[in-house]
């Protein structure tokens, strides 16, 4: 009795199966440089929001130290790295923290985002009927509504004028909520009404399974995949529109927290008068960020589209498709007669072409 030896393909490795690692060998050329550096201007940013108290030379709001006041609007030196604004405030410092401020509003505003959005999409795609039909208007006519218009409106009703640190915050945060809602909305309601007719879901239904176990543990299991990709391209949106209602007036006040948009607009004299480092530092991190944010999501949004998707070199394709194909005796290592199709002495190169030895 002869026993065939079926050869499995390799497993993958557990960091392999890592999203970061994942994408990261996945992507090739420039597609895998644009995604190198959106994660280190990504994980930058985030690790000077954690650390931003330990890092800071001095608070957010500190004037002076034990040799006195800083001054005001001093150029950069040995005990001010990025010198000083025009109200006293160290500018690294300030810089630094407003990392921190940042970071709140992208992951309350995300939070509340994805709670709502996911929700109310998986409820109208699931059930249909009038209430799908009232939602997908509600949400079509909140796209009229400008984002940053929505901020100032949303800021002067949460805080009531007074920018102090959680007011700006969760103005900014439920302003660019209730704009992110709708699209949030519309990719897990999509996704519901296509996963809802699947077969596993109807044999789900027949076995007795309740509509809440049906949602939450069938479709919306199935229903999130393209969520980060949105997360991603949406975090950049938060970012900007919160510095849009510190440049207008509607920010955060400097002794409740660092914010780069009010620092902007404070600075906007400055450059007039040649006094250029006030205005840079905390334009340019409003930059990076933005900048590695969005690096990050247009590059998982070609990788998770196989049009857009590069591929690998064909010698890697070629090599496992040797390994996992079935093949009566195990792989095939001769031409494409076989062995007898061989001349004596005959191989052949690495493009497939005959050679002689």
């Amino acid at each position: 009795m002869s026993t065939d030896t079926v050869i499995q393909p390799p497993r993958r490795r557990l960091r392999d199966r890592l999203p970061v690692v994942h994408q990261l060998r996945q992507s090739v050329g420039l597609q895998r440089g644009m995604l190198v550096a959106g994660l280190v201007l990504t994980g930058l940013f985030v690790l000077v929001a954690i650390f931003a108290p330990l890092i800071a030379p001095f608070g957010f709001a500190q004037l002076r130290d034990l040799e006195g006041p800083f001054g005001s609007q001093q150029p950069p030196s040995a005990d001010h790295l990025f010198g000083t604004t025009v109200g006293g405030y160290d500018v690294l410092s300030r810089v630094l923290w407003g990392a921190q401020t940042a970071l709140y509003v992208i992951v309350i505003a995300v939070l509340l985002s994805l709670f709502a959005g996911v929700l109310l999409g998986l409820v109208s795609g699931y059930f249909g009927g009038w209430l799908d039909r009232v939602l997908v208007v509600v949400c079509d006519a909140i796209y009229a509504f400008p984002s940053l218009l929505l901020a100032i409106v949303m800021a002067i009703v949460i805080s009531g004028g007074q920018s102090n640190l959680w007011g700006g915050v969760f103005a900014a945060a439920i302003s660019i909520t209730v704009v992110f809602i709708p699209q949030y909305f519309r990719v897990i309601r999509a996704e519901t009404v296509r996963i809802k007719a699947e077969a596993y879901v109807e044999s789900a239904k027949v076995l007795g399974a309740s509509n809440a176990r049906v949602m939450f543990r069938h479709v919306l299991r199935n229903a999130t995949r393209t969520l980060p990709l949105i997360f991603t391209l949406n975090a950049s949106e938060a970012i900007l529109t919160l510095a849009g209602l510190g440049f207008l007036g509607f920010g955060i006040e400097p002794t409740a927290a660092a914010e780069w948009g009010y620092d902007l607009n404070k600075a906007l004299s400055d450059v007039s008068s040649g006094i250029w480092w006030t205005a840079l530092y905390p334009g340019l991190a409003i930059v990076l960020v933005v900048l590695g944010i969005t690096l990050v999501g247009e590059s998982l949004n070609d990788l998770a589209d196989p049009r857009l998707r590069g591929r690998r070199r064909v010698a890697q394709a070629s090599g496992i498709v040797a390994e996992t194909s079935v093949v009566p005796g195990g792989t095939l290592t001769a031409g494409p007669g076989g062995l007898g199709g061989l001349e004596d002495g005959e191989s052949f190169d690495e493009h497939g072409i005959g050679v002689r030895s």
